[in-house]
């Protein structure tokens, strides 16, 4: 019986999986999350890279003014999600790339489990930082005049422009986030299923 359990000769029970277009399905889930934490790792350094080395010297009369990522927390909180969301999905990514080539299943709850709420937390995280960042960015190239607060990028135009190509690559690495704990939710999910793992090609 095709994608159930049969009956062997001697009464030993056989199982049948799936059929091609699941193990199809299965190994396309598996590349995608490969590819996706690999992006992820590559965003989340270039990222961190932009906004944590972007400083500007401005002279303002006698006086010099060196604009820093430090001098927000927003953009601290940035660079710093960043970076572990780049050595969480290079620790992840190995994880998947080994489990390849292995060809082992995951079957263990508890480590799906782990993984999934890694994922998301990891996820909040990163959206998040970027959406802190994104406000600061805001509030410095357009300015508050209800509170007086002076648009700072007519002073620092390139640390602004760096500083927005930063949030960018922190804004893809949020959306693969949300992807990749969309994954994780479909492997840890599936184990709960009518054949509970058995024909889950999934880590």
């Amino acid at each position: 019986m095709r994608g159930g359990v049969g009956v062997s000769p001697g009464n030993v029970p056989v199982y049948f999986y799936g059929g091609g277009k699941v193990k199809l399905v299965e190994r396309r889930v598996k590349v995608a999350e490969v590819v996706l934490r690999c992006l992820i790792c590559g965003l989340g350094v270039i990222a961190a890279a932009l906004v944590g080395t972007d400083s500007q010297v401005r002279r303002i009369f006698s006086l010099e003014k060196r604009a820093r990522f430090t001098d927000m927390k927003a953009l601290v909180f940035l660079v710093i999600a960043n970076g572990v969301a780049a050595g969480y999905s290079l620790f992840q990514g190995v994880r998947c790339v080994i489990s390849m080539m292995r060809g082992s299943v995951l079957l263990n709850k508890p480590l799906a489990w782990a993984i999934f709420s890694c994922d998301q937390m990891m996820a909040y995280v990163a959206l998040a930082a970027v959406a802190a960042a994104a406000e600061s960015a805001v509030l410095g190239q357009f300015g508050q005049a209800e509170l007086q607060w002076m648009k700072i990028c007519n002073l620092y135009s390139k640390f602004c422009t760096r500083v927005g190509e930063g949030i960018v690559s922190a804004f893809l690495v949020s959306i693969s986030m949300v992807t990749i704990s969309c994954i994780s939710a479909f492997n840890l999910f599936r184990l709960y299923g009518p054949n509970k793992g058995k024909n889950s090609g999934s880590w």
